[in-house]
């Protein structure tokens, strides 16, 4: 309960906080209902079972989770990962894959692997959340314009499907979804109006309409449905077989992976908006729970939702009070007011998504960082979202973490240098701390940056660029903050090569890290202890005593 301990250390549970936090809770509560139930529609589950993610999830990750302001439920850049395993494995497999992705993250978060979610880079990030946010957009266009089910395993061909669809669009159902569109966007410029919930107003508009017009061939939660059951679920424990784990593990790790990036992000929006430091470890430690939990009673897949953490910050929360009251809004709701969840038009909920995918996909950052950002950047950018759109996510953003390694190892073995010091730089150097010109039968290769197996051809071509064999050869290493085992085996090669020519090799220089693998390599031992030393002088000041 790091979250809970640390709020009632910052003197955040005190009375004189209570009054905005129930204010946060209760204004998320209401913005978190409408979402809940149109991201559990996108995903293939029931309306009823994203208001349970949101209950549950809401509640444990409050409780259990690494950021005092986190909200957490049902979000966007789930639903196209969801629906697929929903169309695949059915409900029941969701919630199976769910389970195991909340056994994954508790693990990621109780062996410390928190920290290493933020190495994904931006190009990545930013390249499949535009790619969800165009599949929701499409993927909401038949409840929106009221078109027959789109057909084709692929997303071009459900997009053409649609596209040749538009002109049967559903007048009633289009007007309705304009409608609430327009409410969505527009009710928050409202003067006195900013804090109701977009979503609320056009949600409560659509219905309201619906219920006194009842405009034939609207689809709504009661028509598709049958509506909201009253009252909270039963606890039931989905047994799955063997076989059915092995086919979920797949499954199971993409729901982790995208939970664990979407609630650090989420996290760290947080941190910026309210100045506060979250535990990346305890957040995945509280995610891990909260998915342990949900499919329990009814629910699936959550994680971090960055809009209603959001909301809840500009509402004045600032302790995990608001985040368990938001909880306990939506549980009052769903007794309360199930019946009256029957008239809700699909039309209404798809309006809201449309919003939600144009705030994911962030097409001006995209359109931004296209124009501004080095062109290897936007190659992985625009890879990653054609993936995601055309491909898969999961291929997508293995493909993309891909490519962004390897232009960083390119960088990186790029910026290694290895040269030649000419004989004036070293008796300059050498001048300063007293020592004698440096002996003509010497020549000093210098080593700058990590001697890892992306800079090893560097170190071969300058070495062949030596014409006359020297009697002794000195490689700097004061520069090289890191070596791998590749380095060190390269190192070998060519002092043995230089052994065989009767060149002497010396080192010197190195930091404590790389000293100790060149012990451990044996690469101290085939030089000898003699030829090795802390500092480049003193394997200068042995040459001269030795005559060199």
């Amino acid at each position: 309960m790091i979250a809970l301990r640390e709020a009632y250390n910052a003197g955040l549970l005190g009375r004189q906080h209570w009054l905005n936090n129930l204010v946060a809770g209760l204004v998320v509560g209401i913005v978190a209902l409408p979402l809940a139930m149109a991201f559990a529609i996108a995903s293939g589950a029931k309306p009823e079972q994203g208001i349970y993610t949101a209950i549950i999830a809401g509640f444990i990750v409050s409780v259990f989770g690494g950021s005092k302001v986190q909200i957490a439920g049902p979000t966007g850049a789930f639903i196209v990962v969801l629906s697929g395993i929903t169309a695949q494995y059915g409900i029941v497999g969701l919630q199976i894959a769910t389970f195991m992705a909340g056994l994954i993250l508790l693990a990621l978060g109780l062996t410390k692997m928190g920290g290493i979610i933020k190495f994904i880079p931006a190009p990545v990030i930013v390249g499949f959340t535009a790619g969800i946010g165009v599949i929701i957009w499409v993927g909401q266009w038949r409840d929106f314009f009221g078109l027959p089910e789109a057909g084709g395993e692929y997303f071009h061909e459900k997009l053409l499907h649609l596209i040749y669809a538009l002109p049967q669009f559903h007048l009633p159902t289009t007007l309705l979804a304009f409608a609430s569109l327009g409410l969505v966007i527009f009710t928050p410029r409202i003067p006195r109006m900013k804090r109701v919930p977009g979503p609320l107003v056009a949600l409560v508009f659509a219905t309201v309409a619906q219920s006194v017009f009842h405009f034939d061939g609207v689809r709504t939660i009661g028509s598709a449905f049958g509506g909201i059951p009253q009252g909270l679920p039963m606890l039931h424990f989905p047994v799955p077989e063997w076989s059915q784990i092995i086919e979920l593990i797949g499954p199971a790790f993409t729901i982790a992976m995208l939970g664990a990036i979407e609630s650090l992000l989420s996290a760290v929006v947080a941190d910026g908006m309210a100045g506060t430091h979250h535990d990346s470890n305890q957040e995945l430690v509280g995610q891990g729970i909260a998915n342990l939990f949900t499919p329990l009673f009814g629910g699936f897949a959550a994680t971090g939702a960055i809009a209603r953490t959001a909301t809840n910050i500009r509402n004045g929360g600032n302790s995990p009070i608001a985040g368990i009251v938001h909880s306990i809004t939506l549980v009052v709701i769903l007794v309360a007011l199930a019946r009256l969840a029957e008239n809700i038009p699909l039309a209404a909920l798809a309006a809201i998504l449309f919003v939600v995918a144009w705030n994911m996909s962030e097409a001006r950052h995209f359109v931004k960082m296209v124009a501004r950002a080095p062109r290897a950047d936007v190659a992985i950018l625009l890879i990653t979202f054609a993936l995601t759109v055309f491909a898969d996510l999961v291929i997508a953003v293995n493909i993309g973490v891909i490519l962004a390694t390897f232009h960083f190892l390119r960088r990186m073995a790029a910026s290694v240098e290895v040269s030649q010091a000419t004989s004036g730089e070293i008796n300059r150097e050498l001048s300063r701390v007293g020592e004698k010109n440096i002996p003509d039968s010497t020549l000093v290769f210098t080593v700058e940056g990590p001697f890892f197996f992306g800079a090893v051809e560097n170190f071969e071509r300058a070495l062949a660029n030596t014409h006359t064999d020297p009697e002794f050869l000195i490689i700097r290493l004061k520069w090289v903050p890191f070596i791998d085992v590749t380095g060190l085996q390269t190192l070998e090669e060519v002092i043995q090569a230089l052994h065989k020519r009767e060149v002497t090799v010396l080192l010197s220089g190195a930091n404590s890290r790389v000293d100790g693998k060149l012990r451990k390599a044996g690469i101290v031992a085939l030089i000898g202890e003699e030829h090795y030393f802390p500092t480049f002088d003193q394997s200068v000041r042995y040459i001269a005593e030795l005559g060199g």
